[in-house]
């Protein structure tokens, strides 16, 4: 199955190489297609990826002026082909776990009526770049969050979507994954870890103010299409939603 994946970068030199190797490593998984938005970075990040690319031919690279990550994977969609059957995301300083892949593409395989699986995430503070696995004295919890990387999507699912908000600054992912599952699709939630999250001092979810404003205005949209709505389906029960001080050893 042709599974196309969404990275948006920006600044990212030090870990788009990691997070574009965690992919490569899965190709025997699928027909993989990787497409990169290289978001205006002043760094090297775009020449991190096209050194990439001489090795592995399934990673495109687009490149447009600063806009943001909203409109950046908005782009990513616009450049999907149309033998894209499964659609991912990978942020440029996470990992895909080794068998990530195999293991929910399969569930796809078995089921042609499946539109969406959402497995589990690991957030951990130290990263092995040369493992691309969590380092032996790492902090980590894993949970069943909200993160589209734990997420593989059907095309069809994609396309009734219809992309990203792009009114949020932040959140934009927590209001797709509210929208995918309103919608009534037909999903599984595998126990498969699908990402590792690498938390450092430059992820954008350390601006803790902008964060919550965001994430509480995607929970306000979803409550008022629902109620606008009856037809759409409740999202209680999916996400494992912790306290902030829950997070504070990582």
């Amino acid at each position: 199955m042709k599974l196309s994946v969404i990275m948006p970068v920006h600044n990212r030199e030090t870990y788009v190489g990691a997070a574009l190797r965690s992919l490569l490593r899965q190709r025997d998984a699928a027909d993989l297609d990787i497409v990169v938005i290289d978001d205006g970075s002043t760094d090297g990040s775009a020449q991190a990826v096209r050194a990439m690319m001489d090795e592995a031919s399934c990673i495109r690279l687009f490149q447009q002026e600063n806009m943001g990550v909203t409109r950046a994977r908005n782009s990513g969609l616009r450049q999907l082909e149309p033998e894209a059957e499964l659609v991912s995301f990978l942020d440029s300083d996470d990992i895909s776990p080794a068998g990530r892949f195999a293991a929910d593409i399969e569930l796809f395989r078995k089921d042609p009526a499946l539109d969406l699986t959402y497995s589990r995430m690991m957030l951990v503070d130290r990263i092995d770049d040369q493992t691309l696995e969590p380092a032996e004295d790492c902090n980590s919890i894993t949970i069943r969050g909200i993160h589209l990387s734990a997420a593989i999507f059907s095309r069809r699912l994609v396309d009734r979507l219809g992309g990203f908000d792009e009114d949020f600054v932040q959140a934009e992912d927590t209001d797709f994954l509210l929208r995918s599952f309103e919608v009534g699709p037909r999903y599984l939630l595998p126990d498969t870890l699908a990402l590792y999250y690498r938390r450092h001092a430059g992820n954008m979810t350390r601006q803790e103010d902008v964060q919550s404003r965001e994430f509480m205005r995607a929970i306000y949209k979803s409550m008022k299409r629902r109620r606008a709505n009856p037809s759409l389906k409740p999202i209680e029960g999916i996400f494992e939603l912790k306290k902030l001080a829950d997070w504070r050893f990582i």
